[in-house]
């Protein structure tokens, strides 16, 4: 699967999905852990994939356009707010599908299927990744997968330690 795309591009996009995946998870499932209130859980959810996505897409901004400046070669081309832009709606995405449990069910199966929604989404973005890489799929969607549960699992620790 041979796909021409510009790797600062594909960066954003790919740092955009596995964050959003990745942190909304661990905080998501961490605040269910520590309370049992499904308002609290989707509130603070809400609030932090909008928050998150719009800091990693400022943050993607400011340090392209740093490399941009630095770059006397000429080799960055890629539009700054296209790249921000990428960055936003990824993160976005990925950070609603561990959030969308909560929505349906109540805090303890919404927990269950956000982690498992999280870990399988996690597989596959790695196994897409190493396809359009064309670098050893399945090697890429583990890697993916395990980088990720670790978060998840630090948010599950810190739940369970300071619950209210």
């Amino acid at each position: 699967m041979k796909i021409d795309l510009d790797e600062d591009y594909f960066r954003s996009v790919m740092f955009g999905l596995q964050d959003g995946l990745v942190s909304t998870t661990g905080l998501v499932v961490g605040i269910s852990v520590g309370t049992t209130s499904q308002a609290v859980i989707i509130l603070a959810s809400f609030v932090a994939v909008a928050v998150e996505a719009s800091s990693m897409a400022a943050g993607q901004y400011s340090s392209e356009k740093a490399v941009h400046q630095m770059d006397k070669s000429g080799k960055h081309k890629d539009n700054l707010f296209l790249g921000a832009f990428l960055m936003f709606f990824s993160y976005l995405f990925a950070g609603m599908i561990p959030v969308v449990p909560f929505l349906i069910f109540n805090p303890d199966t919404g927990r269950i299927i956000s982690i498992l929604a999280a870990f399988l989404s996690l597989f596959i973005i790695g196994y897409l990744k190493g396809k359009i890489v064309e670098f050893k799929a399945f090697r890429s969607a583990i890697e993916m997968l395990l980088i990720g549960g670790l978060a998840t699992v630090v948010g599950l620790i810190v739940g369970n330690i300071l619950k209210v």
